[in-house]
């Protein structure tokens, strides 16, 4: 125990966050994001309070927050799609313009008095859509810029930076809302993406991998919902980001009706709580270093959920501002320790070639409880008031720790998903080119009966790993002649996919290979039959049948 607290104390003093600000490239977009992300929080601002004054109805407020949440939960798969098989940088690009032209839009229809509640919320959803568009790519570019041990930092700096703006922004937008009104409010969110799409113009990219044909769309949906489903790590990580998005939205999105409600304030006051909450974001981003090094992933996550309860409790109870907002800085910190421990998680148990989707899933998962629990709060709220609603929340937030006890977080201190570089696509006597298949492959061992037991518990993770890294039809077979010899056999659709399937293996899966070779008994290594399908009648066949339909 003694050891593994000392490793994460090294590996957290020589990935100080500040130290990041040294690479040029991260540097630059940070400071891009902070701009963008100041003029989101703005427009956020402005979107719910305007909501306020076109409809009186508590739901319709709560839908502001999920008509973002919806679409990054709807097309976040399809954006993950784009983030490992596009250029990111031109992912990104297209999602920034895209948002700047609906803000554009929705800027001159605010200042016109055009909008209704339902124009309000299509907007705010196909800004959602840009957002869901750039953030796989976003978040996934973070391990092109820095290295592995480098990426926990990152990922805390830019949740420091979304939240140092949550601090000043929404109180930015609370005095601009309440001098200009929410137009001008959303006039400075269509600013704001000018600078971090100048800073995308000016990064070079690093070049990508195209000796393989791109995956076909259908293909690699598949590929990252496979992937997810043989990978337990990643399915406990997108279960509590449900659970956290679904249970802690409660607070943000009925947190317009308190300051409105129950603390009698203004727009400005309404900035004030968000900016409460900001600050405490910060604090938790800064303090995440530290946290890691002294406690688990799940410890962390525990807390967060604890904490974040503890806030919606004090909110629900409270009347006086100044405790409030104290309970919102407690509640932002723990939003920063449980999103960040999220995502980190998810990167680093993550191969490069699939952590787009990956991330996608995760943030499907996390902010479709979002979008859900957006309605949910929003219509009890109209029911049973907003402090039993918030109670509530709490209730869920507390069973979302418990379920830690049961399922918690994986640590991903030691495991190295690089590429495992041991396959050398093979000579071939036939022409065949990429497109070429179905392929089988067929792998021959001979076990000794002795060790039979200990080959199939290895040949069970040898399945989940074939099947999560895009084999089909996987199957162990036994000669009946000779049981000492085993043939493990699987499909892939074409050649060029059974090489991409062989150079996703990771350096964490040497391990399960190395041992089933230990086990191997025959005098060379174990063979390796790859053929591909021929699908034919036979001549006698094709005559006879010819013959019976023959008047």
């Amino acid at each position: 125990m003694l050891v593994g607290m000392e490793m994460r104390t090294a590996v957290a003093d020589r990935t100080s966050p500040l130290l990041l600000f040294q690479n040029r490239t991260f540097r630059s977009l940070w400071i891009a994001a902070l701009a963008s992300n100041f003029g989101g929080l703005v427009q956020a601002v402005g979107a719910a309070w305007m909501m306020t004054a076109l409809s009186d109805k508590q739901s319709m407020v709560a839908l502001v927050q999920g008509s973002v949440a919806l679409p990054i939960m709807v097309f976040s798969l399809l954006a993950g799609v784009f983030a490992d098989n596009f250029d990111r940088r031109r992912v990104m690009l297209i999602a920034q313009a895209f948002m700047f032209v609906v803000s554009i839009i929705l800027t001159v229809m605010a200042f016109e008095g055009w909008l209704t509640p339902w124009l309000l919320l299509a907007f705010t959803f196909m800004i959602g859509c840009g957002t869901a568009l750039h953030n796989p790519s976003w978040q996934a570019t973070m391990g092109d810029i820095v290295s592995r041990e480098e990426l926990p930092s990152a990922v805390s700096l830019n949740s420091m930076g979304f939240n140092l703006m949550r601090s000043v922004g929404p109180a930015a937008g609370g005095a601009i809302v309440a001098l200009a009104g929410a137009a001008a409010a959303f006039a400075v969110n269509a600013l704001s993406y000018v600078a971090i799409i100048l800073a995308l113009l000016r990064w070079e990219a690093p070049p990508r991998d195209t000796h393989l044909p791109r995956e076909p769309m259908g293909a690699a949906f598949a590929a990252g919902l496979r992937y997810a489903a043989m990978s337990p790590n990643l399915l406990r990580v997108i279960l509590r980001g449900f659970w956290f998005g679904l249970a802690a939205i409660a607070l943000l999105a009925l947190l317009p009706v308190v300051v409105r409600v129950m603390l009698e304030g203004t727009a400005f006051v309404y900035g004030l709580m968000l900016g409460c909450f900001g600050l405490g974001a910060v604090g938790g981003a800064l303090a995440n270093a530290g946290l890691r090094a002294r406690f688990t992933n799940e410890v962390i996550a525990r807390g967060a959920f604890c904490g974040f309860a503890a806030s919606c409790t004090v909110l629900a109870l409270s009347g006086m501002p100044a405790l409030s907002g104290a309970a919102l800085a407690l509640a932002g910190a723990c939003w920063v320790l449980a999103l960040s421990m999220f995502n980190v998680t998810v990167q680093l148990s993550t191969p490069r070639w699939v952590v787009g989707r990956a991330l996608a899933l995760y943030q499907t998962g996390t902010f479709g409880g979002m979008a859900a629990g957006s309605w949910i709060w929003g219509a009890m709220a109209e029911r049973m008031t907003t402090g039993p609603t918030l109670m509530i929340a709490a209730v869920l937030l507390l069973g979302g720790a418990l379920i830690g006890l049961r399922l918690p977080l994986p640590e991903f201190h030691g495991l190295n998903l690089d590429p495992l570089n041991r396959f050398k696509e093979p000579t071939l006597r036939f022409d065949l080119n990429y497109r070429s298949g179905p392929v089988m492959v067929m792998v021959d061992y001979e076990i000794a009966q002795e060790d039979v037991q200990d080959f199939l518990t290895a040949m069970s993770q040898r399945r989940r790993t074939r099947i999560r890294d895009g084999a089909q039809q996987w199957a162990l077979l036994r000669d009946l002649q000779d049981p000492g010899h085993w043939s493990e056999s699987y499909h892939v659709p074409t050649w060029g996919e059974y090489v991409r399937h062989n150079e996703r293996r990771t350096q964490s899966d040497a391990a399960l290979s190395d041992r089933l070779r230990a086990l191997h008994r025959g005098p060379d290594a174990p063979v390796v039959h790859r053929m591909i399908e021929r699908q034919t009648v036979p001549l006698h066949d094709d005559l006879a049948l010819k013959q019976e339909r023959a008047p």
